[in-house]
């Protein structure tokens, strides 16, 4: 696959040679990686627990059941993600309040849900990804997968009723949605889940390049996170140059994210990207020196400890 990073929008290969390694997909669980994150900061928490809170009276057990039920699930069964926390870190560290960005951050983690319902349909014995084992659900694939389909518009649903004149925001929104449907589709974490099937079909004996690992952490998690934070720094009211400082902040973030959890978890070699991204996504956050940066820096904070 193409060496990854070599440029996005303008920017460099974040880890020069050292991407150049090979590893085989036997060693994506040489050792395992126990992590601690900052983000179960008391901030992180708060803002994670709005956003359920949210998503819980926008998407009630009502009628018809056999629709909401489903939903109301998914939407809360997918693996955890930082992305909806960050958009509202983002709001906030641009001057916005929590509430201008609460429909986007919810929205966010509806996309989320909805491509992990469809990235975990069971498959055939032949087709199923290695790295991810069967999990027991609780309705059929026929079920998840149509519910995954339905729970994507209704996240825009819920951009579309944030509008508001009175706070002149449409404008925001619009560019709000399209940002996220570029993010989640399939130059974004679509092609990310595309490309870590292929890598996951690879014979034990084929050696995957780390810049496949690194790609799919970055168009899986990193876009979705870079969606996040540029999206909340909209919201905001956020200047051109702070909203795309905070998308490349997200970037990094989020690509140290799919690092840490996602397909480059418990791997050799992950330290020293992972202290890479950290590096950058911190200077993307230098200029904000007259706000409250230290709550959205700890979102690359991560302790590491192998054992």
């Amino acid at each position: 696959m193409a060496r990854a990073l070599s440029t996005c929008n303008g920017r460099a290969n974040l880890f020069g040679s050292s991407t150049s390694n090979l590893l085989s997909p036997s060693s994506v669980c040489y050792r395992p990686l126990v992590v601690r994150m900052s983000r179960e900061q008391p901030y992180w928490a708060n803002i994670e627990a709005d956003v359920e809170t949210h998503l819980k009276e926008a998407i009630p057990i009502r009628h018809p059941v056999s629709v909401f039920e489903p939903m109301h699930h998914l939407a809360f069964a997918a693996p955890r993600t930082t992305a909806p926390a960050l958009c509202i870190a983002a709001c906030e560290l641009v001057g916005g309040h929590r509430s201008q960005a609460m429909a986007a951050a919810s929205a966010i983690q509806l996309m989320h849900a909805a491509a992990s319902a469809h990235e975990r349909l069971p498959l055939t014995d032949r087709t199923r990804p290695k790295t991810k084992p069967a999990t027991e659900r609780k309705f059929g694939p026929n079920i998840e997968l149509l519910t995954g389909d339905g729970i994507v518009p209704f996240g825009f649903l819920l951009l579309a009723d944030s509008l508001d004149s009175a706070q002149n925001n449409p404008d925001r929104v619009l560019r709000v949605m399209t940002e996220i449907a570029r993010a989640t589709g399939s130059q974004g974490v679509v092609d990310g889940q595309f490309r870590e099937f292929i890598i996951s079909q690879s014979d034990e004996e084929e050696a995957v390049d780390a810049s496949s690992i690194e790609y799919v952490s970055r168009k899986k998690e990193g876009e979705l996170h870079a969606c996040a934070a540029a999206c909340g720094a909209i919201l905001g009211g956020g200047s051109e140059a702070e909203i795309e400082k905070l998308r490349s902040y997200g970037l990094y973030a989020g690509t140290i994210q799919g690092m840490l959890f996602g397909i480059g978890r418990n791997q050799k070699g992950v330290r020293e990207m992972v202290e890479n991204l950290r590096a950058l996504a911190l200077k993307e956050v230098e200029s904000f020196k007259n706000r409250e940066i230290e709550a959205i820096s700890s979102l690359v904070e991560p302790e590491l400890s192998f054992v």
